[in-house]
């Protein structure tokens, strides 16, 4: 079933996507943050790994683990917050468009 405009009965619809795209750069925001707060740990255990390498090993290793850190957690807040954007866009928001007429509308 596709969907039509309920004004004008086109089929010509898109979606909006306001609270998935919203949510998804909060959460990356959010899970970057949260991961550099953890990056102690993976800085730590980055280090650890490159202690067999010497100091230099150890300076890299550590840089990369609180790199690591960071990324995991924005990757992980950004999907997380798409994924609950999507459900905001789907109970609340008009989330449709007609590329006809202009109206907005939910399911």
């Amino acid at each position: 079933m596709s969907i039509q405009c309920p004004l004008c009965e086109s089929k010509q619809i898109i979606t909006l996507d306001k609270a998935k795209k919203t949510g998804g750069i909060i959460g990356s925001v959010g899970g970057a943050a949260s991961g550099v707060a953890g990056a102690a740990t993976g800085s730590e255990l980055g280090a650890a790994v490159g202690m067999a390498a010497g100091p230099a090993g150890m300076v890299v290793g550590g840089f990369a683990g609180a790199i690591f850190g960071a990324l995991v957690g924005a990757a992980t807040g950004g999907v997380t917050g798409a994924k609950l954007g999507e459900v905001v866009d789907k109970r609340v928001l008009d989330n449709y468009s007609c590329q006809e007429c202009g109206q907005t509308f939910s399911d």
